[in-house]
């Protein structure tokens, strides 16, 4: 690990993670008269899943037991509440509201790495 990981902790994936939800969600806004379209989301606890036994410790091997799975891309298709004539799972009025929540989870997360680097240059500078 590097000094900013160590510095970051699981932010910046979690950053990453965020960003790439937003632009699912996009993707699924912008193909809300598609065809076939199939609506999907990102499952933010399966993309985080191999970098929190990064940074945690147990203390026993079968503390993080279910955690040791395979490989997971994160990708879920999303389950529609009202079924499409034309096979297209986007539902407007729930992508927005996810795009909202997405959002705003965006920002508290760029604020807590905002305030971490903050606090670094005042140890920096010695304050």
């Amino acid at each position: 690990m590097n000094l900013f990981s160590n510095a970051f902790g699981i932010h910046e994936r979690a950053l990453g993670v965020r960003s790439q939800r937003m632009e699912v969600l996009a993707r699924n806004i912008a193909n809300a008269d598609t065809p076939n379209y199939k609506a999907q989301d990102v499952d933010f606890k399966a993309m985080l899943k191999e970098v929190k036994t990064e940074y945690l410790t147990a203390t026993n091997e079968k503390h993080f037991a279910g955690i040791q799975e395979g490989p997971d891309n994160g990708m879920r298709f999303r389950t529609p509440f009202n079924s499409s004539f034309d096979g297209n799972t986007v539902e407007m009025n729930v992508e927005q509201a996810q795009y909202g929540k997405a959002a705003s989870e965006y920002q508290a997360t760029l604020q807590f790495l905002e305030n971490r680097i903050g606090g670094l240059r005042k140890a920096l500078r010695g304050e």
